[in-house]
């Protein structure tokens, strides 16, 4: 952030992002103070912005918590089996939360698909971006350090198979995905805590959210197990759901609030290296 000594709407729009990321109030003070604001000024900047941000949140969806939220993908019901089948492979249900709406699978993928994805990416990776939502498109982000590749829908035999599979698994269809993102994660890097639906209040939103809609839903597939590190938290519910090969982690959002507690990062690799295979899933065909 540049120093700033004004309440502009470049720092409002900060301090939204910053606390819609995670970052405690604390922290956002001790930053604009470090920036060279007073501190009586950056409270009262703080303070006005998240009360006009809160108010139009509640004015877009009155008593939204309480409203039925748009359909999600829906893999297993409340009284879940041990085994699923899913198309063509045997799926192990490992856990499962109602609210947030978390799902962890075992053996979703097996080895030798895990190690295909990964030598069909190895060199094609570049440095990750995140959704532009101030100007659409995207943008390079100190919070997301990985490098990744995505793998167009239906671009292979193997990528077809595991779409399909995932069709079945999780009860939505094929068209509604985004292309398969391979991401590799180095020693130190990381994705801080973030949420993966878009802010539809942002400018930037249009045009992500012209292309099928908004997200409903995420499947994180882990294709390795780093030597340390590297696990996918939720720090809302204090959960870690460990990087094993194979396994899968699922999580659906009704809307694009923070209420939905799917507030997650990939934390930092240790040691080794880690690479996973995420599928966002959207409300419309994806194109």
């Amino acid at each position: 952030m540049s120093a700033l000594r004004e309440d502009t709407p470049e720092l409002r729009q900060w301090i939204i992002r910053q606390t819609e990321a995670g970052h405690s109030p604390q922290t956002l003070l001790a930053e604009l103070i470090s920036q060279g604001y007073a501190e009586d000024s950056a409270v009262t900047i703080m303070t006005a912005t998240l009360e006009t941000r809160l108010a139009a949140i509640r004015s877009r969806a009155p008593r939204q918590d309480l409203d039925a939220g748009i359909p999600v993908p829906q893999p297993i019901g409340t009284a879940w089996p041990s085994v699923v089948r899913a198309l063509d492979r045997d799926v192990k249900v490992l856990f499962s939360l109602a609210l947030p709406r978390v799902v962890l699978f075992g053996g979703l993928l097996s080895d030798k698909e895990c190690d295909e994805l990964i030598a069909l990416s190895r060199a094609h990776v570049t440095p990750s971006n995140v959704v532009d939502l101030e100007g659409g498109g995207e943008k390079s982000h100190d919070a997301r350090t990985s490098s990744g590749a995505a793998l167009a829908r239906g671009g292979s035999t193997l990528i077809s198979r595991i779409e399909q599979r995932i069709a079945a698994l999780l009860n939505w269809p094929v068209d509604h995905g985004e292309a398969l993102q391979i991401l590799r994660y180095e020693v130190g890097q990381e994705y801080k805590p973030h949420y993966d639906y878009v802010d539809p209040a942002q400018p930037g939103a249009a045009p992500f959210l012209a292309r099928g809609g908004q997200r409903v839903a995420s499947l994180v597939m882990y294709l390795n197990t780093p030597q340390d590190g590297g696990a996918t938290n939720f720090p809302d519910i204090g959960l870690e759901v460990a990087a094993i090969k194979g396994n899968a982690v699922f999580f659906s959002y009704d809307r694009p609030q923070p209420s939905t507690q799917t507030l997650h990062g990939g934390m930092p690799v240790r040691a080794g290296e880690k690479w996973v295979a995420t599928k966002w899933l959207r409300e419309r065909p994806h194109h």
